[in-house]
């Protein structure tokens, strides 16, 4: 009992993260109906500016981190404007190819920067572990339940109550109808990448300081993992990423304690298989053909 539990606190934790990268893969299929493959380059870069920051400063994490997220979102922006906006009304697959050269370029770039060696991650606080009915919970696992928790509240709060929100929502059903409608789209797929971004930034500052370490090609795997969560939620609906990023989380760890831990990569996949024979749309996903 004590094994599932702990299994159980160890994927809530992971799951956690998995969602927050994954509302960026969301967030930008559902205004441009493109799979931003970069972000998982730009999850590691986030990573990376927050190692500095912690490093030149001495500042702990909490500080790091909206630094990080600043230069994650300004990164994003240029990311779009560079590699998407010059495509757009192209076909698709030009976005998508272009979006698969920014995921190999930025890794090359952090080994140029940052070398390739693995690094420790300074947090500059220390976290505790808690043996709670026989479960070892580190305080860095509350930190990010808090933290994810935080943000996602802030996102839905922002999509659904805000102008900009509003202008979000309506060009993830019909951009060409927005702009008809006098919405600055230009304006809304910039602040799409600055909050993906952003997030994606916090998933990676929060992963590297979980684990005490950040490396160049982290991106490449995580990614992977976000974007499949995104796929088994539904991408494109923000709850159904959620949900999908704490299905992975736990059903990861799960088969990690109790079939094997090289399972772990491949339960990922197996979820993924299985959620596109029986509901092809994802679990909370709607439109099928908007998703092809």
């Amino acid at each position: 009992m004590d094994t599932i539990l702990q299994q159980l606190m160890n994927g809530l934790a992971v799951g956690a993260v998995y969602s927050l990268i994954a509302l960026g893969f969301t967030m930008v299929y559902g205004v441009l109906r493109i799979v931003h493959f970069a972000h998982g380059s730009v999850y590691m870069m986030g990573a990376f500016f927050g190692l500095t920051v912690g490093k030149l400063t001495g500042v702990n994490i909490l500080v790091s981190m909206p630094i990080a997220m600043i230069g994650a979102a300004i990164l994003g922006v240029a990311i779009e404007r560079v590699a998407f906006k010059p495509l757009r009304g192209v076909d698709p697959y030009s976005g998508l190819l272009s979006s698969l050269g920014v995921a190999i370029a930025l890794p090359v770039l952090a080994q140029m920067i940052w070398g390739t060696a693995t690094q420790p991650y300074p947090t500059g606080i220390k976290f505790p572990t808690f043996i709670v009915a026989g479960v070892a919970i580190n305080a860095m696992q509350l930190v990010i339940l808090g933290l994810v928790l935080l943000f996602v509240v802030g996102l839905y709060a922002y999509v659904q109550r805000t102008p900009m929100g509003m202008a979000m929502r309506a060009s993830a059903y019909n951009v060409t109808l927005t702009e008809l409608m006098g919405v600055n789209v230009d304006s809304v797929i910039r602040t799409t990448f600055i909050i993906a971004s952003a997030l994606a930034a916090a998933g990676g500052v929060l992963v590297s300081a979980y684990y005490d370490a950040v490396w160049p090609t982290m991106g490449f795997n995580a990614g992977i993992k976000a974007f499949t969560a995104a796929v088994v939620g539904g991408i494109g609906s923000i709850p159904g990423t959620i949900l999908g990023g704490f299905v992975l989380g736990l059903a990861e760890n799960l088969a990690s304690g109790y079939i094997s831990s090289a399972m772990q990569d491949a339960i990922a996949f197996v979820i993924l298989v299985v959620v596109l024979l029986v509901k092809p749309t994802g679990l909370l996903g709607r439109d099928l053909v908007q998703k092809m």
